[in-house]
């Protein structure tokens, strides 16, 4: 017997030598049930590391600890990397099942390392006299965010504690990956056929070209269109759709993700979870999880996030009250029902967008092209940083929708690896983010390039033929870009302080910034050109696009606040509060004045960003934290009188995406800018003020 788990081991692709192009994982020879046995070899032999660190016979000093530290677990990171990538990306019921029995074990693991008693007395010796070790910036840096880990992990609790706060991560992991696969679930449940024209009524042709290859892909008769859950084909169908049924039962299905009885309800998952925070943050002497979570953001405390929030959220309401009146008028002339209903305002915002500024959605889209959109972003990126992204075919990757670039520099030096997974399917979860295969550091490298990035962008856009793009989709492009860069582009020594391991309510800076360009005249120009005959956008309807940019941003930024408060609000709670999920989150949208015929964007049945992981709990606000960074900084540009100044493209490459955390952020925010960011351009943007 032992024979046969020896050659199974020998055998598992995930512990051999990765001998592919750029060290890539083997994707086409890993099965999701090589993951157990590979890690159940791996976690060990870092533990082992940690060990060897910690009982070293030489006093420890920066680099038999810290960079040993953060040299250890090479093996582990690159499976563990994989696993987290197609879990999101390509999942399956193995993998699925593989999930659910790993997720305490990892988070075991994680305790076994921050909660090392012989490992932090050598980094809290050393961090007791940083000041006299003669650190360079980066090194100093690293011991400081590195004992900051220790801490809110638990290295400082009582002995006594110890193993309740370890019990409390591994049920949190297991409660998180639950979570995650119960939306999942009801996501890739939902398909609602379109049966004839009169459902398809309103449907513009792009729209029904994607309406069409979803039924496809979920194998409904020949000649029939489907609507599932995913946001690209949702939010425009909700905005098209002349038929109200049919807009509200899409409506409901998405609301009632992860909220209805049977097997994936998440609301006693999201209460569970509540309360093991809440226990956490106890056992740290914070009184509530917020407290807790804040402590490592530049908001430092719920009353800064607060007074962010309601600069924003009054003034939207009382837009937003304006906005109602000539919704309600469209609704009147059209025929449709008053008072105007959640599944009914994207429909009458669409209709008075086309009647106040000739614009119509249908009109746009063909001129947004996937294909030329990622030219776009690339290009605003060789611009501004010098690099070029060049398509390899060929290399096996996990699925035949994901792309593979190289990124070079402006010397031709290979910097790193760029994937691109654009559109939606049922083994994908829904929404847009980055992520990473392997991280950039300096590891065994004296030129920080030891380690080549691998940088993954998933995005969720309907799979057609072309892929045509609504401009909030160009946005959603650039945005996860600009996250990728912030990747690619890292130039730091130390993997902990690598690209977008930035403090929490700071990582959107780069995105969010980036996102400008997707709106600059000079490269819509260029690339916003049409998929039939190649012409630029008309002058007349690119002054259209852009005088309609602020319609509907009350709309849009209740739908986003809204659940930013009520994430605050619930993770304030004091210590020990029960909480019923369901009664709590109406009571809030009571309380803030939620209106009814807006809603949020993200209810807490099915809301990842603040269940699926620690991440973003008390921390939704984020968003709209590096939006003020954002708009400000864009404004850099402004004023230089060129969205690509040389200069300020200078700035913000050493001081924003190449930086990592190697500085303080609001230092390095200071740096790029010369001052401190103001809130106005942000409020502007969104048209909340003049």
């Amino acid at each position: 017997m032992p024979n046969v788990m020896l050659n199974t081991l020998v055998a598992n692709p995930l512990l051999q030598d990765w001998n592919t192009p750029y060290n890539l994982p083997p994707f086409d020879l890993v099965n999701a049930e090589d993951f157990v046995p590979a890690l159940e070899v791996a976690l060990p032999e870092h533990l082992a590391e940690i060990d060897d660190i910690a009982s070293n016979v030489d006093a420890p000093n920066f680099e038999n600890t810290l960079a040993a530290f953060d040299a250890s677990g090479r093996a582990f990171n690159r499976i563990s990397y994989l696993f987290e990538n197609l879990a999101a990306s390509e999942t399956s019921p193995a993998l699925q099942a593989a999930e659910l029995e790993l997720a305490p074990r990892l988070a075991a693991h994680n305790n076994a390392i921050y909660m090392h008693a012989g490992l932090f007395a050598c980094i809290d010796a050393l961090h007791a006299q940083r000041s006299s070790l003669d650190l360079h910036p980066e090194q100093l840096r690293l011991l400081e965010r590195v004992h900051l880990d220790f801490v809110l992990a638990g290295a400082k609790l009582p002995v006594a504690t110890r193993a309740r706060y370890g019990e409390i991560m591994e049920q949190l992991a297991a409660l998180y990956t639950q979570f995650t696969q119960n939306v999942l679930a009801d996501e890739a449940g939902f398909v609602l056929e379109l049966k004839g024209e009169a459902d398809l009524a309103g449907l513009p042709d792009f729209l029904r070209a994607s309406a069409k290859s979803a039924a496809q892909q979920h194998k409904l008769a020949e000649g029939s269109y489907a609507m599932t859950l995913s946001p690209s084909l949702t939010e425009p169908f909700l905005a098209f759709s002349a038929r109200r049924d049919l807009r509200e039962a899409v409506w409901r299905a998405r609301l009632a993700r992860g909220a209805h009885a049977g097997k994936h309800n998440n609301l006693p998952i999201a209460a569970q979870i509540i309360a093991l925070r809440q226990e956490q943050a106890q056992l740290h002497g914070y009184p509530t999880y917020a407290d807790y979570q804040l402590i490592d953001r530049m908001a430092d405390n719920p009353e800064a996030v607060l007074e962010l929030l309601v600069k924003a959220w009054e003034p939207a309401k009382a837009k937003a009250a304006e906005d109602r009146k000539a919704l309600t008028e469209m609704a009147q002339s059209l025929g449709e029902p008053t008072p105007i209903a959640a599944w009914d305002w994207p429909y009458l915002a669409e209709k008075v967008r086309q009647a106040r500024y000739d614009l119509d959605d249908a009109e746009i889209k063909p001129y947004f092209e996937l294909n030329n959109m990622i030219s776009a972003m690339f290009d605003c990126a060789h611009r501004l940083f010098g690099i070029s992204f060049v398509e390899k075919k060929g290399i096996p990757l996990y699925h035949p929708d994901a792309r593979l670039w190289e990124v070079r520099n402006r010397d031709d030096v290979l910097i790193g690896i760029f994937i691109g997974d654009n559109f939606a399917r049922a083994t994908k979860r829904s929404g847009a983010w980055m992520n990473e295969f392997r991280a950039q550091s300096g590891y065994q490298s004296p030129d920080n390039r030891g380690t080549l990035p691998i940088i993954i962008n998933n995005n969720n856009f309907a799979k057609a033929d072309p892929a045509l793009l609504s401009f909030n989709d160009v946005t959603t492009l650039f945005h996860e870009f600009g996250h990728g860069l912030h990747g690619l582009l890292s130039q730091v020594k130390y993997e902990r302080l690598a690209g977008p391991r930035v403090l929490q309510d700071y990582v959107e800076l780069p995105s969010q910034i980036f996102e400008n360009w997707a709106e600059e005249e000079s490269v819509l120009n260029r690339f916003a050109r049409h998929y039939q005959t190649g012409e630029a956008m008309p002058a007349a309807l690119l002054e259209k696009l852009k005088k309609a940019r602020q319609f509907n941003q009350a709309w849009s930024t209740i739908m986003y606040a809204g659940p930013a408060l009520i994430d605050m609000a619930l993770h304030s709670l004091p210590n020990g509060t029960a909480v019923d999920i369901a009664a709590f989150e109406a009571e809030q949208c009571k309380l803030l004045g939620i209106p009814e015929d807006i809603g949020q964007r993200h209810y807490l049945s099915h809301f990842k960003h603040l269940f699926a992981g620690p991440s973003y709990a008390a921390g939704y606000y984020v968003y709209m934290w590096a939006e003020v960074l954002d708009a400000d900084g864009y404004n850099a540009f402004i004023e230089a009188g060129d969205p690509f100044d040389p200069a300020t493209a200078e700035r913000l490459y050493k001081y924003v995406y190449s930086a990592g955390n190697k500085q303080e952020p609001a230092a390095a925010y200071r740096a790029f800018r010369g001052r401190d960011p103001k809130v106005e351009p942000m409020l502007a943007k969104r048209g909340l003020i003049a």
